[in-house]
């Protein structure tokens, strides 16, 4: 597991598969998603390093490289776990994940990288969120629903620093681009606008590199050119 700060106070942990993102304050730490399961072990082995407990668990949505190793994390540490409404029965293994409606380009992207994620083993969900809520870290962490990627997607935003999860809404790698893998891409682009409209210094993806500063700027700029044209 590689370990990178991404501004103090936050570290971007890149697992075998995913990554995760810890957030901590003194002895006090939450986990924004868990990436695949067996990575629990790792992330437990961190937070012994450091000193700190685990606080809270903030799952975007409900794919297995997000929540694989939640229940876990959960059973170690005692956290209680998060997720949206929508997502928690997928979280607990109450109803299959929607498939997504893939592109033609995103096909065999799915098809080589799906076989290799394994199944998440459910994991109880300790409160189920919505749009608006507000958690008790960072001064106060906004939940957004976003939507799209899935139905129960959320991006969280701390506003007191300016520093957005946005989940799989957005990705950064090698460029940054929408999410893929949508169950409903035009709903994403939504969710996108959305989010590119906070005043965003750092962006943390699902995937790629986080944008450390002025990220709002580079958000928009994408933001623009985005359209439900397949090929856009």
């Amino acid at each position: 597991m590689d370990v990178i700060e991404v501004v103090p106070n936050l570290h971007m942990l890149r697992l075998e598969f995913g990554q995760a993102y810890l957030w901590h304050e003194g002895r006090s730490a939450t986990l924004t998603d868990t990436a695949i399961a067996g990575s629990g072990s790792a992330i437990t082995g961190l937070l012994t390093e450091l000193g700190i407990d685990l606080e809270l668990i903030v799952i975007t949505h409900g794919h297995e490289d997000h929540v694989g190793s939640a229940a876990e994390l959960r059973a170690a540490t005692g956290a209680p776990v998060l997720a949206h409404g929508a997502d928690a029965p997928v979280v607990r293994g109450e109803r299959k994940k929607a498939e997504p409606v893939l592109l033609d380009w995103e096909r065999p992207l799915f098809e080589r990288i799906n076989p290799n994620v394994p199944p998440a083993p459910p994991c109880p969900v300790d409160h189920e969120l919505g749009d608006g809520d507000v958690l008790d870290f960072a001064g106060g962490a906004r939940v957004i629903s976003m939507p799209g990627h899935t139905d129960g997607s959320i991006a969280v935003y701390l506003s007191k620093s300016q520093i957005l999860f946005t989940g799989d809404t957005i990705a950064n790698v090698g460029q940054l681009i929408l999410g893929t893998f949508n169950v409903d891409r035009a709903r994403t682009i939504e969710s996108f606008h959305r989010l590119a409209g906070l005043d965003t210094a750092v962006a943390c993806f699902g995937h790629g590199e986080p944008i450390s500063s002025n990220a709002g700027a580079e958000l928009r700029a994408v933001a623009q050119k985005l359209t439900t044209d397949p090929a856009g």
